[in-house]
């Protein structure tokens, strides 16, 4: 007797959502379509037993919609596990709109998304990401309230990239402190890859501390602003994956740890703001670890963000939000004594601890 393995490609075809290698359990997939506006877009929630599903959305020129839908689950799995080993009590959702958020994107459509959000009863709750704006957040807050972020104009707490950034500092110098005995950055070669708003306050924290910052972006002339503000260099290598620095720092897209660049990384320590920088985490976490390469789970480091925007819903200070921030420095030293306690990759010891969270809760909701 014989037995067919059924390729991926076979079973997008069979069975396209479910089939879909990042679908993990996900609670539901709302796929938005609205011909006047032109929106094209997919929200994707992945858990919500710790609460209401919170996470961006993204606007990006996807190649086509099976990399959109791919995005928008891993993106939502993701956040499921940063709102649960930050300690906030919120699921995993995120959504993505599909064009170019320069050319394509216009008031009428970011309306009508948010009406969709609205039509969702607040099982997910929206915020800034990649390609909206906080005037775009202002802009869905007139017709839902399930939105955060929002200006502080208008009663939110702003613009979240700011806390995001000094979440990925803090997660940075643990990571240092882990891997290098100290966690001062001042003389450190720190390459960050990717100059937006993230990038660039990280930068600006990196740079007062006396690192010396190289920096590689697909715009030019974000890189010479950082050069003209900053004093960071350009990278100009053949290779940035094979840069001769201590700390690698992605903060464009994610899956930049992959197959193809795992081997040439010199880096001593990854830490940066981009969601899903393993392109397969059980295998890539395992080699960076063999490689004995600190890996700074991005899940955690990057939840500054989330952090910022949940004060809108708890109704904490920007001070109690910068504390909390603040305190990813103390979770990344856990997760690293975590690991080797349990020789296992700080991915896994994140997602561990992450998931016993969220186990306890579910027990808890059973027993109500």
């Amino acid at each position: 007797m014989t037995s067919e393995i059924t390729t991926p490609a076979e079973l997008q075809k069979m069975d396209p959502v479910f089939g879909q290698l990042s679908f993990d359990n996900h609670e539901q997939i709302v796929f938005c379509n609205d011909k006047d506006t032109g929106l094209k877009a997919i929200i994707g929630i992945h858990n919500t037993v710790m609460g209401p599903a919170l996470g961006g959305t993204r606007m990006w020129k996807y190649n086509n919609e099976w990399e959109a839908l791919n995005d928008v689950l891993r993106l939502s799995r993701g956040m499921t596990y940063k709102s649960a080993i930050t300690g906030l009590n919120l699921g995993g959702g995120k959504a993505v709109i599909i064009g170019d958020a320069k050319a394509d994107k216009t008031p009428e459509m970011i309306t009508r998304f948010g009406q969709f959000v609205d039509s969702l009863s607040g099982k997910y709750i929206t915020a800034e990401d990649v390609g909206t704006t906080t005037e775009d957040m202002d802009r869905i807050h007139e017709v839902t309230n399930y939105v955060t972020g929002i200006s502080e104009a208008k009663g939110g707490s702003g613009n979240p990239s700011p806390v995001t950034a000094y979440g990925v500092y803090m997660g940075m110098k643990a990571a240092a402190k882990y891997q290098f005995g100290s966690d001062s950055l001042g003389g450190k070669k720190i390459l960050v890859q990717g100059t937006g708003h993230v990038g660039e306050t990280l930068i600006s924290h990196l740079t007062k501390e006396g690192a010396e910052v190289f920096v590689s972006d697909i715009h030019q002339d974000k890189m010479e602003s950082m050069v003209a503000k900053y004093g960071a260099k350009i990278f100009t290598g053949a290779d940035l994956y094979a840069a001769d620095v201590d700390i690698y720092s992605p903060c464009a897209l994610g899956a930049t740890i992959n197959d193809e660049t795992i081997y040439k990384i010199k880096a001593k320590v990854i830490a940066g703001a981009a969601n899903n920088q393993l392109a397969v985490e059980s295998v890539h976490g395992q080699i960076l670890r063999e490689r004995g390469i600190a890996y700074a789970p991005d899940f955690l480091i990057n939840a500054g963000g989330i952090i910022n925007v949940y004060a809108e819903i708890v109704k904490y200070s920007k001070e109690e939000a910068i504390r909390r921030t603040e305190n990813i420095y103390n979770t990344t030293l856990e997760i690293f004594n975590f690991a080797d306690t349990n020789n296992i990759t700080t991915q896994q010891a994140a997602m561990q601890i992450a998931q016993n969270r969220i186990d306890e809760r579910k027990k808890e909701n059973a027993n109500k």
